[in-house]
């Protein structure tokens, strides 16, 4: 496991850094950042992707599984003198009177899609639909499964955590292997359902058209942004003719960015 999953204001830090320089300008085209823009992030945890939207003075939300995630946002917009709302709640159970029947301008959702169960990903998406404005706007972003560290095995302990692809074998030779390495049980729990989900770019976009959602914009990374604050490697995006290759692209994309809208706006679903 390094470092960055242990200490979580440095991983806070490099979340602000890497939103900060990426997602504002993939944002700004499309929607206006400002006073009076409603955000919402699901899955928020520490809540560093949402701090330079809060530095931008935009009302910022954040929801989550993990109540010591949400404790650990609202310490660290403190720490920064940043405001910004903060819930521990079950997106897919949640009614929307819970959050006071807002809308949102924008919705963020940023490596979640990959750990919601196949058969609960169509409920997510038309879920998130309510929230948006009917204007708005959604950002997701993923590691495609079969990059090389698309099973995000860098959560696990030991040599595993270090091993491209080994998420790609039989998930007995998996599970046995992260169990070797002394990867705790809640974690491999964690990294089997990010295998059940296996959230392909081709998967991805099936679901988009089944939930009426229209793609505004699409990159996929050869090389994903946020390395630049975890490696100081410089992001490149994928080479156009692989990005158009069905299956081969999913080898070589290390994070997927969508801006969404609804292709039927008007009442809420």
């Amino acid at each position: 496991m390094q470092q960055r999953h242990t200490d979580r204001l440095r991983y806070f830090m490099e979340q602000a850094g890497t939103a900060r320089e990426f997602y504002l300008d993939y944002l700004r085209p499309y929607t206006t950042l400002g006073k009076e823009t409603r955000i919402l992030e699901i899955g928020c945890g520490e809540g560093g992707n949402l701090l330079p939207f809060a530095e931008l003075d935009c009302l910022v939300t954040g929801i989550d599984l993990d109540a010591n995630r949400i404790a650990q946002a609202q310490a660290f917009f403190s720490q920064a003198g940043m405001n910004g709302t903060f819930f521990c709640l079950d997106f897919l159970q949640i009614k929307a009177s819970l959050m006071n029947d807002k809308r949102y301008d924008i919705i963020l959702i940023h490596d979640v899609i990959e750990h919601i169960l196949p058969e609960q990903k169509h409920n997510f998406m038309v879920r998130a639909a309510r929230f948006l404005r009917p204007e708005g706007i959604i950002f997701i972003g993923f590691p495609a499964w079969q990059n090389p560290f698309g099973g995000h095995q860098q959560i696990s302990i030991g040599w595993v955590s270090k091993l491209p692809f080994i998420h790609l074998l039989p998930c007995s030779i998996y599970r046995r292997l992260l169990h070797i390495s002394g990867t705790s049980s809640e974690t491999i729990s964690e990294l089997m359902l990010i295998r059940k989900s296996r959230m392909t770019i081709e998967n991805f976009e099936r679901l988009t058209k089944e939930t009426d959602f229209t793609i505004k914009k699409r990159t996929l990374w050869l090389i994903n942004p946020h390395y630049k604050q975890k490696f100081h490697l410089r992001p490149l995006q994928l080479w156009q003719p692989f990005a158009r290759l069905p299956y081969i692209r999913n080898f070589y994309t290390t994070s997927a960015f969508y801006l969404l809208s609804q292709k039927f706006s008007g009442s809420p679903r």
